[in-house]
């Protein structure tokens, strides 16, 4: 993971739809069967961090177990919330009793706090891995200039750095291009990616449902726009012509993008877990990536796009050979 010398799976399990203790349980068996090894949820993910302490039990070292901290524990106090240290000290005391655990492998800044400096939280921070309560560091949803300064006050003070960006990433939403994927090749991090799939859109269980069902979720097939549902139909389109599954296609392209990404996949049953973990069998061929490139419109735009060429005006009329990892890809 990262600079560090934690190894972890290619896919994440995200426990953030874990209510049920059985099918919890259920899916850990079968996402360790497959051979991973990373666990995430969040002190704000409801009875997540209960049933997955539950499911853990008698083998919670197999596991890199993840939480997050930084939403409010008490929707009604304003001070309940947020990247400060007290927030911190009493959502992950809360997380560890859940979890039922000493500590915890991950811990992520849930999202930017912009009323509490970079410092008190990342001095907090190194507190608790200092503790022994945390032993590793990540950031989620925070923008890339504050990941930067963050990283550059713990190298200076001497504390423990971010190793791991949280963030969305979809053939529809690829923003973190931007910043946020040019920042994790520099500092050397891991990125772990939530939304794989769109919100479902991708898994096509909108656009073309099984004859007789009703589309479960949080949509309705109503409330895709013209643009997602054609993005949905190229999937199942390729997904067809692959013999295999819109989800697989989508997570499969994830997994293809780059060896730093690490998607996170949400699924509600075990058989939503088995489909997906499929994905790892799947090799998109060169026409099917350039299809799925296409869907989001992205265009990285300035500075990117004027930087992108820098060398061949900088350089002169010399050819200069670099053995660093551009940030550009």
């Amino acid at each position: 993971m990262g600079s560090t010398g934690l190894r972890i799976s290619r896919l994440l399990l995200g426990a953030m739809t874990f209510a049920d203790p059985d099918e919890g349980e259920r899916m850990v068996d079968l996402y360790q069967e497959a051979g991973g090894d990373v666990i995430d949820t969040a002190s704000a993910y409801h009875d997540s961090e209960e049933v997955l302490g539950r499911a853990l039990k008698g083998r919670r070292d197999r596991f890199v177990l993840s939480t997050k901290f930084g939403l409010p524990r008490d929707p009604d106090h304003p001070g309940s919330g947020g990247a400060h240290r007290k927030n911190l000290t009493l959502s992950l005391d809360r997380s560890l009793r859940r979890l039922r655990t000493d500590h915890v492998d991950l811990l992520w800044v849930h999202t930017w706090d912009p009323h509490t400096p970079i410092a008190e939280t990342m001095r907090a921070l190194d507190d608790m891995v200092r503790a022994g309560k945390v032993l590793y560091l990540g950031a989620s949803n925070l923008p890339a200039w504050v990941v930067a300064r963050a990283d550059t006050i713990a190298r200076y003070e001497g504390w423990t750095t971010f190793s791991a960006l949280q963030v969305p990433y979809n053939p529809l939403h690829r923003d973190i291009e931007r910043e946020l994927l040019p920042l994790a090749r520099t500092l050397d991090m891991t990125v772990t990616t939530y939304n794989p799939l769109a919100t479902g859109i991708l898994s096509g269980r909108y656009t073309d449902p099984a004859p007789g069902t009703t589309p479960t979720g949080r949509l309705r097939p109503q409330d895709l726009s013209a643009r997602q549902h054609e993005a949905a139909r190229t999937v199942i389109d390729l997904a067809r012509e692959l013999d295999t599954t819109p989800a697989r296609v989508s997570l499969a392209w994830s997994l293809a993008r780059s060896p730093r990404l690490h998607p996170i996949i949400g699924a509600s049953t075990t058989d939503q877990l088995r489909d997906n973990l499929g994905s790892l069998e799947v090799d998109l061929p060169g026409q099917a990536m350039e299809r799925l490139n296409a869907l989001a419109g992205f265009e990285p735009g300035y500075p990117y796009e004027l930087n992108a060429s820098t060398p061949d005006w900088i350089d002169g009329d010399r050819t200069v050979r670099s053995l660093r990892e551009s940030p550009f890809g």
